[in-house]
């Protein structure tokens, strides 16, 4: 639920067992096509009027092969090297992580955003979605949150005239 650098896996048979056990079509029924694209039209407004970069990833459970091993602030830190966000120009990519089974959120930002913004930030604002998110309001609180990572990058990063630009897509990434 929060972004921090340091390591916090530990081996777990439980977490193992969730992602076994979990059953993607009970949990993921509000992610339709119609909310992913509203979510990857909330990515673009986040990336409007700054030279930063939002990527959104939706993960129903962490791999089997591996949930024993990590946990999702891992994933979520292998998924930032595997789709590259880390890999913009002024080292302002910024990864929002979630994660349906183990009902977590991780915000993984790189860092020359990462100068700017502390840890305090990005656990706050993964704290707030994932009470709206325990809610269910899962769409409406990563929206929100989207919001909120844009105008954090608009304060350190702004651009008067942003370009048309963009070097990561914008669309929701859904992994099953």
């Amino acid at each position: 639920m929060a972004q921090n650098n340091e390591p916090s896996s530990q081996v777990s048979f439980a977490r193992l067992w969730r992602q076994v056990l979990f059953v993607p079509m009970l949990h993921s029924k509000w992610l339709t096509a119609e909310a992913k694209a509203r979510l990857t039209m909330k990515v673009a407004e986040a990336e409007r009027g700054h030279r930063g970069e939002v990527f959104l990833i939706i993960e129903n459970h962490l791999p089997i092969q591996s949930a024993y091993y990590i946990d999702c602030r891992e994933r979520a830190v292998d998924l930032f090297s595997e789709y590259r966000v880390w890999d913009t120009e002024e080292n302002t990519g910024v990864l929002v992580y979630v994660n349906i089974c183990e009902h977590k959120l991780e915000i993984v930002a790189d860092r020359g955003i990462s100068a700017h913004v502390s840890p305090t930030v990005w656990h706050a604002m993964c704290e707030k979605a994932v009470t709206g998110i325990g809610n269910q309001k899962m769409e409406e609180s990563l929206s929100d949150l989207l919001n909120e990572v844009g105008q954090l990058l608009r304060q350190y990063y702004h651009l008067e005239h942003d370009p048309a630009g963009n070097e990561l897509s914008d669309t929701v990434v859904f992994l099953k």
